[in-house]
Protein backbone atom coordinates (compact mmCIF):
# COMPACT_ATOMS: atom_id res chain seq x y z
CA UNK A 1 0.00 0.00 0.00
CA UNK A 2 1.22 3.38 -1.04
CA UNK A 3 2.02 5.25 2.07
CA UNK A 4 0.40 8.46 2.67
CA UNK A 5 1.92 11.57 1.57
CA UNK A 6 3.30 14.12 4.55
CA UNK A 7 1.81 17.61 2.64
CA UNK A 8 -1.82 18.59 4.35
CA UNK A 9 -3.69 21.45 2.46
CA UNK A 10 -5.25 20.62 -0.84
CA UNK A 11 -4.21 23.19 -3.75
CA UNK A 12 -5.32 26.49 -2.96
CA UNK A 13 -7.15 26.72 -6.30
CA UNK A 14 -9.14 23.34 -5.48
CA UNK A 15 -9.86 25.02 -2.36
CA UNK A 16 -11.24 28.02 -4.06
CA UNK A 17 -13.19 26.32 -6.25
CA UNK A 18 -15.21 24.27 -3.36
CA UNK A 19 -15.94 27.84 -1.52
CA UNK A 20 -17.22 28.77 -4.62
CA UNK A 21 -19.33 25.98 -5.16
CA UNK A 22 -20.28 26.22 -1.55
CA UNK A 23 -21.40 29.97 -2.12
CA UNK A 24 -23.20 28.93 -5.28
CA UNK A 25 -25.41 25.65 -3.64
CA UNK A 26 -23.77 24.06 -0.31
CA UNK A 27 -25.52 21.13 -1.20
CA UNK A 28 -23.80 17.92 -2.32
CA UNK A 29 -25.52 15.28 -5.09
CA UNK A 30 -25.03 12.03 -3.51
CA UNK A 31 -25.56 9.61 -6.84
CA UNK A 32 -25.29 6.40 -5.27
CA UNK A 33 -25.91 3.54 -7.76
CA UNK A 34 -25.57 6.10 -11.08
CA UNK A 35 -23.99 3.93 -13.88
CA UNK A 36 -21.87 5.27 -16.55
CA UNK A 37 -24.57 5.28 -19.51
CA UNK A 38 -26.78 7.83 -17.75
CA UNK A 39 -23.85 10.01 -15.67
CA UNK A 40 -23.96 12.80 -18.28
CA UNK A 41 -27.48 13.27 -18.57
CA UNK A 42 -28.20 13.42 -14.72
CA UNK A 43 -24.75 15.47 -14.24
CA UNK A 44 -25.93 17.81 -17.07
CA UNK A 45 -29.70 17.84 -14.99
CA UNK A 46 -28.27 18.46 -11.46
CA UNK A 47 -25.80 21.47 -13.35
CA UNK A 48 -28.84 23.07 -14.79
CA UNK A 49 -30.43 23.18 -11.63
CA UNK A 50 -27.64 24.77 -9.34
CA UNK A 51 -25.78 22.47 -7.92
CA UNK A 52 -21.92 22.41 -8.42
CA UNK A 53 -21.06 19.54 -6.17
CA UNK A 54 -21.52 15.56 -7.35
CA UNK A 55 -20.39 12.65 -5.75
CA UNK A 56 -20.50 8.96 -7.29
CA UNK A 57 -20.13 6.58 -4.02
CA UNK A 58 -17.67 3.71 -4.73
CA UNK A 59 -20.52 1.32 -4.28
CA UNK A 60 -21.95 1.98 -7.39
CA UNK A 61 -21.65 0.30 -10.73
CA UNK A 62 -18.13 1.04 -12.89
CA UNK A 63 -18.07 4.28 -10.45
CA UNK A 64 -14.13 5.75 -12.05
CA UNK A 65 -16.14 5.78 -15.23
CA UNK A 66 -19.34 7.43 -14.41
CA UNK A 67 -16.92 10.01 -12.49
CA UNK A 68 -14.68 10.42 -15.70
CA UNK A 69 -17.76 10.29 -17.77
CA UNK A 70 -19.05 13.82 -15.40
CA UNK A 71 -15.39 15.38 -15.37
CA UNK A 72 -15.33 15.48 -18.94
CA UNK A 73 -18.93 16.21 -19.43
CA UNK A 74 -19.53 19.21 -16.50
CA UNK A 75 -17.91 22.66 -16.62
CA UNK A 76 -14.54 23.13 -14.20
CA UNK A 77 -17.27 25.19 -11.78
CA UNK A 78 -18.35 21.76 -10.63
CA UNK A 79 -16.50 19.82 -7.92
CA UNK A 80 -16.92 15.96 -8.97
CA UNK A 81 -15.60 13.05 -6.93
CA UNK A 82 -16.52 10.11 -5.39
CA UNK A 83 -17.60 8.91 -2.23
CA UNK A 84 -17.58 6.07 -0.09
CA UNK A 85 -13.82 6.46 -0.30
CA UNK A 86 -11.93 3.94 1.91
CA UNK A 87 -8.74 3.17 -0.04
CA UNK A 88 -5.23 5.20 -0.64
CA UNK A 89 -5.27 3.46 -3.96
CA UNK A 90 -8.50 4.96 -5.05
CA UNK A 91 -7.39 8.15 -4.04
CA UNK A 92 -4.58 7.71 -7.00
CA UNK A 93 -7.48 6.55 -8.95
CA UNK A 94 -9.24 9.64 -8.43
CA UNK A 95 -6.69 11.97 -9.04
CA UNK A 96 -4.95 10.20 -12.06
CA UNK A 97 -9.17 10.74 -13.50
CA UNK A 98 -8.50 14.49 -12.75
CA UNK A 99 -11.53 14.02 -9.85
CA UNK A 100 -11.44 17.12 -7.65
CA UNK A 101 -13.14 15.20 -4.44
CA UNK A 102 -12.87 12.47 -2.02
CA UNK A 103 -15.28 11.85 0.31
CA UNK A 104 -15.70 9.37 3.04
CA UNK A 105 -18.06 7.81 5.48
CA UNK A 106 -15.38 7.48 8.32
CA UNK A 107 -12.35 9.44 9.21
CA UNK A 108 -9.27 7.71 8.42
CA UNK A 109 -6.40 10.15 8.81
CA UNK A 110 -3.99 8.42 6.07
CA UNK A 111 -6.98 8.39 3.23
CA UNK A 112 -7.56 12.11 4.68
CA UNK A 113 -4.05 13.08 4.42
CA UNK A 114 -3.64 10.99 0.66
CA UNK A 115 -6.12 12.98 -0.76
CA UNK A 116 -5.47 16.50 0.36
CA UNK A 117 -1.98 15.45 -0.56
CA UNK A 118 -2.67 14.76 -4.12
CA UNK A 119 -4.74 18.07 -4.29
CA UNK A 120 -8.40 17.22 -3.49
CA UNK A 121 -10.50 18.50 -1.14
CA UNK A 122 -11.49 16.09 1.32
CA UNK A 123 -14.67 15.40 3.54
CA UNK A 124 -14.18 12.89 5.46
CA UNK A 125 -17.67 11.52 7.68
CA UNK A 126 -17.48 12.07 11.39
CA UNK A 127 -20.06 11.28 14.33
CA UNK A 128 -18.04 12.39 16.96
CA UNK A 129 -15.60 15.25 18.23
CA UNK A 130 -12.77 13.50 18.71
CA UNK A 131 -13.36 11.96 15.02
CA UNK A 132 -13.69 15.85 13.82
CA UNK A 133 -10.33 16.95 15.50
CA UNK A 134 -8.49 14.36 13.68
CA UNK A 135 -10.25 15.17 9.98
CA UNK A 136 -9.15 18.68 11.17
CA UNK A 137 -5.81 17.57 11.88
CA UNK A 138 -5.23 15.45 8.88
CA UNK A 139 -6.04 18.34 6.74
CA UNK A 140 -10.20 17.91 5.69
CA UNK A 141 -11.37 20.50 3.94
CA UNK A 142 -15.19 20.04 5.55
CA UNK A 143 -16.41 17.86 7.61
CA UNK A 144 -19.23 15.07 6.54
CA UNK A 145 -21.99 14.84 9.78
CA UNK A 146 -22.96 10.80 9.09
CA UNK A 147 -25.62 9.67 9.46
CA UNK A 148 -27.21 12.52 10.47
CA UNK A 149 -30.14 10.19 11.64
CA UNK A 150 -27.99 10.04 14.87
CA UNK A 151 -26.41 13.52 14.67
CA UNK A 152 -29.62 16.15 15.59
CA UNK A 153 -29.51 19.37 15.44
CA UNK A 154 -28.32 20.02 19.46
CA UNK A 155 -25.49 17.80 18.66
CA UNK A 156 -24.44 19.57 15.51
CA UNK A 157 -24.71 22.87 17.71
CA UNK A 158 -22.49 21.80 20.36
CA UNK A 159 -20.10 20.07 17.86
CA UNK A 160 -19.99 23.72 16.28
CA UNK A 161 -19.14 26.05 19.10
CA UNK A 162 -15.50 23.58 19.48
CA UNK A 163 -14.72 23.09 16.18
CA UNK A 164 -12.64 25.54 13.95
CA UNK A 165 -15.45 28.59 13.15
CA UNK A 166 -14.60 28.49 9.41
CA UNK A 167 -14.60 24.94 8.92
CA UNK A 168 -18.14 23.70 7.13
CA UNK A 169 -20.38 20.53 8.35
CA UNK A 170 -22.47 18.51 6.13
CA UNK A 171 -25.12 16.30 7.55
CA UNK A 172 -25.36 13.52 5.36
CA UNK A 173 -28.22 10.89 5.51
CA UNK A 174 -31.99 11.28 5.42
CA UNK A 175 -32.08 14.99 4.45
CA UNK A 176 -35.11 16.37 2.72
CA UNK A 177 -36.05 19.91 1.85
CA UNK A 178 -38.52 19.93 5.24
CA UNK A 179 -35.48 19.41 7.21
CA UNK A 180 -32.80 21.34 6.11
CA UNK A 181 -33.87 24.42 8.24
CA UNK A 182 -33.32 22.86 11.58
CA UNK A 183 -29.67 21.71 10.86
CA UNK A 184 -29.10 25.08 9.26
CA UNK A 185 -29.68 26.81 12.53
CA UNK A 186 -27.43 24.43 14.30
CA UNK A 187 -24.59 25.86 12.48
CA UNK A 188 -24.62 23.57 9.15
CA UNK A 189 -22.82 24.86 5.82
CA UNK A 190 -24.75 22.61 3.75
CA UNK A 191 -25.78 19.17 2.96
CA UNK A 192 -25.18 15.65 1.46
CA UNK A 193 -28.31 14.56 -0.18
CA UNK A 194 -28.99 10.90 -1.02
CA UNK A 195 -31.93 9.06 -2.17
CA UNK A 196 -34.44 12.59 -2.12
CA UNK A 197 -32.45 13.66 -4.91
CA UNK A 198 -31.08 11.03 -6.53
CA UNK A 199 -32.16 7.02 -6.97
CA UNK A 200 -31.24 4.45 -9.45
CA UNK A 201 -33.18 4.31 -12.45
CA UNK A 202 -34.77 7.69 -12.41
CA UNK A 203 -35.20 9.51 -15.26
CA UNK A 204 -32.74 13.06 -15.73
CA UNK A 205 -36.20 14.70 -15.95
CA UNK A 206 -37.30 13.18 -12.22
CA UNK A 207 -34.13 13.95 -10.59
CA UNK A 208 -34.13 17.55 -11.94
CA UNK A 209 -37.05 17.71 -10.73
CA UNK A 210 -36.24 16.78 -7.16
CA UNK A 211 -33.30 19.21 -7.56
CA UNK A 212 -35.13 22.13 -7.99
CA UNK A 213 -37.38 21.73 -5.15
CA UNK A 214 -33.99 20.82 -3.36
CA UNK A 215 -33.02 24.42 -5.18
CA UNK A 216 -35.98 26.25 -4.15
CA UNK A 217 -35.75 25.02 -0.33
CA UNK A 218 -32.07 26.10 0.18
CA UNK A 219 -32.87 29.56 -1.81
CA UNK A 220 -36.35 30.19 1.19
CA UNK A 221 -33.78 29.24 4.13
CA UNK A 222 -30.89 32.02 2.51
CA UNK A 223 -33.51 34.95 2.24
CA UNK A 224 -35.06 34.30 5.69
CA UNK A 225 -31.50 34.18 7.06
Amino acid sequence: MTPAPSTTAPSSATVRRFEAACDALPLIAILRGLTPTEATDVGQALYAAGFRILEVPLNSPEPFDSIARLRNALPPDVLVGAGTVRRLDDVDTLAGLGADLVVMPHADTRVIAHAVAAGMVCIPGVATATEAFAAVDAGATALKLFPAELITPSVVKAMRAVLPPTLALFPVGGITPQTMAVYLAAGARGFGLGSALFAPGQTPARVAEQARAFVTAWQALSAAG
